[in-house]
């Protein structure tokens, strides 16, 4: 009953945003598109630094490693064909890119906070937030530089205006809560540093708006108790798995952290006038796909398609292609299944490209946005 009664809810909203006149409401014909964030959105950031993703990785969309940590296409992905852009090239990949309609400055494994321990130690990107913005006005001051050389630079690099007219897309906080289990902490202590987690994330906000950007796209972030690689390297105990098998403890610091967010977001268009911040409920969309999964032509929510052993298909030393030597012959222990198309969970930790593109379709509804739109029209 109170599944109906939110989906109706959500009806509501959106269909009230439907009937506005779109004469009122322009399409926004955003030429750019500068991406932060972390492996939910990282096109080539983390494998330009320290090695490709390897395959099976990209093998249903690109047919090879992309840097995505997927099978195929990610959200940010499918916002570029939305919008009639290219696939944002990675600002850390040298190899091939164009930076003419944007760039990614995500890497997988990045925090809003710096973080305290090496990405060898098993501790987070050193892509940190902080670091990504030091990259953004980096490449805004010297790619107008450089394209003023002219030639091939023109055609790489973005013109100036696009910088105020590009979308900003905020996808990033799950590694930030995910630290807090690692090092064994209650929900209530790692609610406890939430607000210095968002702080710092609006003062991101603030530094891309004081370097000139208006349009702002935000994702909050996702039931991680219904994340394999939580449930299986944060084990709670049997009374506190819901009835869909999510831990109930780590999606409460999730939406704790989503409702935190929501009320820095609604401060920061008070504070920021002239900026179109919009929210994104990417939480609820998720939670509907692994727990209607069957209704929805999906299958085992809960399991990794990518993966090696155990009830979830995970495991933190045999990640999705890791491969050992036998006899002199290279074998593929972490394989990907047969039905990818129908899984949601891609190595237990990230999205299928089939449940990427089902999660989009709910975002570019407007139903789940705050305000309710879709993308082509965030610019006001």
């Amino acid at each position: 009953m109170q599944t109906l009664l939110f989906f109706l809810v959500k009806f509501v909203i959106l269909a009230s945003y439907l009937i506005q006149p779109r004469e009122c409401s322009p399409s926004c014909n955003f030429p750019a598109i500068f991406n932060f964030g972390d492996s939910n959105s990282d096109t080539g950031g983390l494998s330009a630094a320290f090695g490709q993703a390897p395959y099976p990785n990209g093998q249903t969309f690109f047919r090879s490693p992309s840097g995505r940590f997927s099978d195929g296409r990610l959200i940010v992905d499918f916002i570029a064909e939305e919008l009639g852009l290219p696939y944002l090239n990675a600002f850390l990949d040298s190899i091939g890119s164009n930076f003419s309609h944007g760039a990614n400055f995500a890497t997988a494994g990045s925090t809003v906070q710096p973080p305290n321990s090496t990405i060898s130690q098993g501790g987070a990107s050193p892509i940190s937030l902080d670091v990504q913005l030091v990259q953004f006005s980096d490449f805004l001051t010297r790619s107008q530089l450089i394209r003023n050389r002219g030639g091939v630079f023109e055609q790489l690099l973005p013109r100036k205006e696009y910088f105020s007219r590009a979308l900003y897309t905020f996808d990033i906080g799950q590694n930030d809560l995910t630290a807090g289990l690692k090092l064994n902490m209650t929900t209530e202590q790692i609610k406890a540093y939430i607000p210095d987690v968002l702080n710092q994330f609006s003062d991101a906000i603030r530094k891309v708006y004081k370097l000139g950007g208006r349009r702002f796209w935000i994702h909050n972030t996702a039931p991680i108790g219904c994340l394999p690689y939580v449930l299986d390297r944060f084990p709670v105990p049997a009374s506190q798995i819901d009835r869909h098998g999510c831990a109930i403890p780590r999606n409460e610091i999730a939406r704790y952290f989503n409702s935190q967010l929501k009320r820095k977001v609604i401060g920061l268009r008070k504070e920021l006038s002239k900026a179109a911040i919009t929210y994104v409920d990417v939480y609820s969309i998720k939670l509907t796909l692994i727990t209607q999964a069957k209704k929805l032509g999906f299958k085992f929510p809960l399991v990794a398609c990518c993966g090696h052993g155990g009830k979830y298909n995970f495991n933190k030393l045999i990640k999705c292609g890791a491969k050992v030597m036998v006899k002199g012959k290279e074998t593929v222990l972490a394989k990907s299944c047969n039905d990818v198309s129908f899984r949601v969970s891609w190595d237990g930790v990230h999205f299928t490209e089939t449940a990427n593109r089902w999660i989009f379709k709910q975002i570019n509804g407007g139903a789940f946005s705050d305000p309710p739109r879709s993308f082509k029209f965030a610019c006001t």
